[in-house]
C-alpha cells in the first residue's frame, strides 16, 4: 500500500467512523449529549466540537501546501475556530451537516494528493504562535491519529451512555488480499 493510498483509506474510515458516531449520538436526548462527562472535552457533543475544531485548523493548514488543493477550497473559506474547545455547534444536527461538509472535503482531498507533495516541510503556526516545520506526510498521519483518538473517546462515553456504536475496527475497511 502506498502512502496516498493510505491516506485514502484513512479518510474512508474517518466517513465510516464519523457517520456511525452520529447516527449513534443521535439516539441520545439534547441533555444527554451536553451532559457534563468528565472528558478532555467534557461531553459527547463537546468532544465531537473538538474533533471539527481541530480539522478545521488542520485543514486550513493543510490548504497553504504549495499543491493549492482544490478540494480543500471550501476549508480556506471557513472561519478559524477561535480554540481547540470552541463550540462551534450547540446542536448535534447542525453539527453533523458541517462534519459530513468537511468529510467530503477531506476524501476529495485525500484522492488529490501525490506522493511527492508528501515529502513537503510544511510550514506553519500553532494557535499559540509556536512556528513549526514539519514533514507533510507526517502531518496528515497525525491529522487522522488525532480524530481517532477523540472518536475513542466519544465511543467510550457514548458506552457509558449505554448505547452501542457497533464494530468501530480499521481493519473491517482494510482490503483483503486472500487469494
Amino acid at each position: 500500500m502506498t502512502r496516498t493510498d493510505h491516506i485514502c483509506l484513512m479518510a474512508k474510515y474517518n466517513e465510516w467512523m464519523n457517520a456511525k458516531l452520529y447516527q449513534t449520538a443521535m439516539r441520545l436526548s439534547g441533555e444527554e449529549l451536553v451532559a457534563d462527562r468528565g472528558a478532555f472535552f467534557g461531553s459527547i457533543l463537546g468532544t465531537l466540537n473538538h474533533i471539527v475544531a481541530g480539522d478545521t485548523i488542520w485543514l486550513r493548514r493543510f490548504a497553504t501546501h504549495p499543491a493549492n488543493y482544490l478540494a480543500l477550497e471550501t476549508i480556506r473559506n471557513l472561519p478559524a475556530p477561535t480554540g481547540l474547545d470552541q463550540q462551534l455547534f450547540i446542536d448535534i444536527q447542525t453539527l453533523e451537516k458541517h462534519r459530513k461538509l468537511l468529510d467530503q472535503c477531506i476524501t476529495e482531498w485525500a484522492h488529490s494528493v501525490t506522493e511527492p507533495e508528501l515529502d513537503h516541510r510544511l510550514h506553519y503556526a500553532n494557535s499559540l504562535g509556536v512556528v513549526s516545520e514539519r514533514n507533510f506526510y507526517g502531518l496528515v498521519l497525525h491529522f487522522f491519529n488525532h480524530q481517532t483518538h477523540h472518536r475513542g473517546q466519544v465511543t467510550t462515553l457514548l458506552s457509558q451512555a449505554h448505547v452501542d456504536v457497533g464494530v468501530t475496527d480499521l481493519v473491517v475497511l482494510v482490503p483483503n488480499e486472500a487469494a
